[in-house]
């Protein structure tokens, strides 16, 4: 029995991949068919360097969309529903003491973008909170050592 990847998604970041597979469909291919035929038009393909960029911009492209698709149809959106526990899509504060506290967003691992704090709900800090309510002491198993931290408010 074969199981399928599942790619969980906030509802922003499954309208992000649909907007970028438009995008590339109906912007980016138009463009790079254009570029080809008119490298085509230019003669002899075998020393043509301008044909050979257009091939592997169009294969770039083309891998690029056959991806999103596949991640679209298998994703599962999370809904952000009201709860006093942590799930996917959820923002939580947490405190690593009582003067470092940091907001992070649990998103799928295909959203994860820690430099705009939206951490992976595989991350050691997203496997940690997952589940948990507000005021709980949370350890987080990380590969530099486990350590605690506190569930300070979940959005």
């Amino acid at each position: 029995m074969k199981t399928e990847n599942k790619f969980y998604l906030t509802a922003e970041g499954y309208l992000a991949l649909e907007n970028e597979l438009n995008d590339l469909k109906l912007v980016k291919r138009p463009e790079v068919i254009k570029t080809l035929k008119e490298a085509r038009a230019m003669g002899d393909l075998s020393e043509n360097a301008d044909y050979d960029a257009a091939r592997n911009d169009q294969a770039q492209l083309e891998a690029r969309i056959k991806e999103l698709e596949y991640q679209l149809e298998h994703a599962e959106i999370v809904d952000k529903k009201n709860s006093d526990e942590v799930h996917i899509g959820s923002t939580v504060t947490i405190a690593y003491d009582e003067d470092d506290e940091e907001t992070y967003q649990i998103v799928g691992s295909m959203e994860a973008d820690p430099f705009n704090n939206k951490i992976s709900n595989e991350s050691p800090i997203g496997v940690a909170v997952l589940g948990h309510k507000v005021g709980d002491v949370i350890k987080v198993e990380s590969p530099n050592g486990a350590y605690e931290v506190t569930l300070k408010s979940i959005n």
